[in-house]
């Protein structure tokens, strides 16, 4: 399956990638850990079906020093033993958030006391967009169809900077 379309190529979606990516390199920079960052992007990515993403925040999680067990566990993160309570509270609401049309509550309440718990206002603000912004970033992989396996590690790290 060929892409349908080159978002970065593309001059009228590159220069909305820019802003796109304003916003992402923000939560990067914020107090929320990145290792979370990046478990949180990858489960949604799982949940959205976005080859490209997996892909990318596998890769970028393994070489930041995250483990092959918690990487391949990620999408069965509830019957595992390997992630924090903290990391439990940002995947619930990283599924919750994402699976809004299946679950006509949104996020649950429970799970927004979890998160609480465990993060502070600024910390739960990066969460919520971050959760946001990996589902649009899903939908631009998975719209075009771009496929995932050619992702080098840190391709975007210039950006961050």
């Amino acid at each position: 399956m060929e892409p349908r379309l080159n978002l970065m190529t593309n001059e009228f979606a590159a220069k909305v990638g820019k802003r796109f990516a304003a916003v992402s390199v923000a939560i990067q920079q914020s107090s929320l850990p990145r290792d979370l960052q990046e478990l949180v992007m990858l489960r949604a990515s799982q949940i959205n079906g976005c080859g490209w993403c997996v892909d990318l925040h596998t890769k970028d999680a393994a070489a930041a020093g995250e483990t092959a067990v918690r990487l391949h566990l990620v999408a069965a993160w509830r019957e595992s033993t390997v992630f924090t309570e903290p990391e439990r509270a940002a995947l619930a609401l990283a599924e919750e958030g994402t699976r809004l049309a299946d679950a006509h509550q949104g996020v649950s309440d429970a799970t927004w006391a979890r998160v609480r718990e465990h993060f502070d206002d600024d910390q739960i603000a990066a969460l919520v967009y971050l959760v946001a912004m990996i589902n649009a970033a899903n939908r631009l992989g998975v719209i075009p169809r771009n496929q995932g396996g050619s992702y080098e590690p840190g391709l975007f790290a210039a950006l961050e900077n």
